[in-house]
């Protein structure tokens, strides 16, 4: 089993000193990836919406020149916020610079109150759930070089032209447990499934039923959660938590330590790292190394 970082919180004056103290803690403890929300203001779990918060893809830029090995993603891409064919773009950019770490995570989104307040689309959710699977066909066709015009009821390309293309093409993850369309989509399109830690049992078997149906092998999308670390807990009582979850076919926990900065407690996640990992089933190739993780270098004059 594998454990990916979470941040959720951006605080005090110098939010770069601070979120680069985490990020560097967090790739010395030898977590797998760094995942940030895409959101515009803070979720209520993390705090008050009026508190500050970061541009996903952005934070991404930045975070890739500040680490080496770390695999990167968001929490996932809101669909209607960006153009599919600009998202592409974006996520194999953060590949190509990051040296092959980039995920793309995605999903329908939610969050009408931040889309409201900045004039941000924010369609119906069958109209969120029309645009999330022709961004996944979208997707696939430019990770994979493919120009062939896309024509859909949601979006039209009529160059989808991708170049540079990907160091490695970025595994797709799709956030949410909806059963009938959310799942199903899985299924179909993806690299990897994000669920909470509470359902992950029970829309597992939802998620292995889709599989039957589209004649897809479950074994070969990875599972990941999110939840809290808690700085609370003893070691016996962490790898008992991850242990119970791997049982249950999770390969990643993607965790959050709400109320304390990552840097305070990276020792002890570390430690936590190495327990666990030995756990669940041997590493899908999904998760493994980036090819040739890098970290920006700035150029001398």
């Amino acid at each position: 089993m594998k454990i990916g970082y979470h941040p959720g919180r951006f605080d005090g004056p110098a939010i770069a000193d601070e979120l680069l103290r985490n990020v560097t803690a967090a790739e010395e403890a030898g977590v797998h990836s760094l995942w940030f929300m895409d959101h515009l203001f803070q979720i209520e779990v993390f705090g008050r919406h009026d508190e500050p918060m970061l541009e996903v893809y952005s934070t991404l830029a930045w975070t890739a020149a500040h680490t080496e090995r770390v695999h990167l993603g968001a929490l996932v891409t809101a669909v209607p916020y960006r153009a599919p064919g600009l998202l592409m773009k974006t996520a194999t950019t953060l590949d190509v610079l990051s040296g092959g770490r980039a995920w793309l995570g995605i999903g329908a989104a939610w969050n009408d109150f931040e889309a409201r307040s900045l004039g941000l689309p924010f369609p119906p959710l069958v109209t969120r759930f029309e645009q999330l699977e022709e961004a996944l066909q979208i997707a696939d066709r430019m990770f994979s070089g493919d120009t062939e015009p896309f024509i859909g009821r949601q979006f039209r390309l009529e160059n989808p032209l991708n170049r540079p293309e990907p160091i490695r093409r970025p595994p797709i993850m799709i956030g949410g447990v909806g059963e009938k369309k959310t799942l199903r989509l899985v299924a179909r399109y993806a690299d990897a499934t994000n669920m909470w830690e509470s359902v992950v049992e029970s829309k597992l078997e939802v998620l292995r039923s889709h599989c039957e149906r589209e004649g897809r092998r479950f074994e070969d999308i990875v599972v990941t959660t999110t939840g809290s670390l808690d700085p609370g807990w003893s070691l016996e009582q962490a790898v008992d938590h991850y242990g119970r979850l791997a049982d249950a076919g999770v390969d990643m926990a993607i965790v959050a330590i709400p109320r304390d900065p990552f840097h305070r407690h990276a020792e002890f996640v570390a430690e936590v790292v190495e327990a666990v990992a030995g756990l669940g089933r041997p590493t899908p190739p999904q998760l493994e190394g980036a090819p040739g993780g890098v970290r920006l270098q700035t150029a001398q004059a």
